[in-house]
């Protein structure tokens, strides 16, 4: 099976401290990887620069883009990046203020990546943000209703309604159930773990909750002062960890 996003050598500094660096792995079509470790161990910055939104060093980001085979996102060009993130490509903020319109009605939020792509019957948006919104246990009576009267975690999922109805391929996902209460975050990992199996999506999920990655992810990169330093089947690192640093995030949360 080919790659559907290989990375090469990804280094990315700021100054003379490290973000991350030789980061290698291969991501193929429906699968997840989670990547933790604590704040400060790169993780985040990994995300953003696999993601275009911080421009690494060096190395290879390489996409199986629907048409023209493997392209390297640092050498595609700016216009052809932002029609990859409203296509094939989304990102869920963990903060769902930051993936939002706040001054745009919930269904006026799912409709616009729609129209990004070249939508126009409003009939037709409409239909599909009322549809998402179902989807992501939201009430058709609340489309015509801002984000800011929802609560945190109607907000996440109106995220995830945003960012999946133009059937991207490829999801990356920064804490997705950070800050919410464990009840809701148990409700919306039910929901992205259906919605992932449901469309076949491959995904990045960066968190420092490992309970996370044992219910979303296929496989699991630990990172440590900007460098991967264990990786492999999730239940396998988690159950039989075998660097120093694995063997404490796990141990600690058994003493929880």
């Amino acid at each position: 099976m080919t790659p559907l996003l290989s990375v090469r050598d990804l280094h990315k500094s700021y100054g003379s401290r490290i973000g991350c660096t030789g980061v290698n792995f291969d991501l193929y079509p429906g699968e997840v990887l989670g990547i933790v470790g604590e704040s400060g161990s790169g993780k985040s910055t990994l995300l953003n620069a696999l993601a275009g939104h911080l421009e690494a060093d060096h190395g290879e980001v390489l996409f199986q883009t629907r048409h023209e085979g493997l392209r390297d996102m640092r050498l595609m060009s700016e216009a052809e990046r932002r029609m990859l993130s409203r296509t094939d490509w989304a990102f869920v903020h963990q903060h769902a203020r930051d993936g939002l319109r706040m001054s745009v009605s919930a269904g006026g939020n799912v409709g616009e990546r729609l129209m990004a792509v070249g939508a126009r019957n409003y009939g037709d948006i409409r239909a599909q943000a009322i549809d998402w919104l179902g989807r992501v246990e939201i009430s058709e009576d609340r489309v015509d209703d801002r984000p800011s009267a929802f609560s945190g975690g109607m907000q996440q999922r109106l995220q995830i309604a945003r960012n999946l109805v133009t059937g991207p391929r490829l999801v990356f996902m920064d804490e997705p159930t950070g800050g919410l209460d464990v009840s809701v975050q148990a409700r919306l990992l039910d929901l992205l773990r259906s919605l992932v199996r449901e469309m076949g999506l491959s995904a990045i999920i960066v968190t420092h909750d490992l309970a996370v990655v044992r219910l979303l992810a296929d496989r699991l990169m630990v990172m440590k002062s900007g460098h991967v330093v264990e990786s492999g089947l999730t239940d396998q690192v988690l159950d039989d960890p075998q660097h120093p640093y694995t063997q404490l995030l796990v141990s600690s949360i058994l003493q929880v």
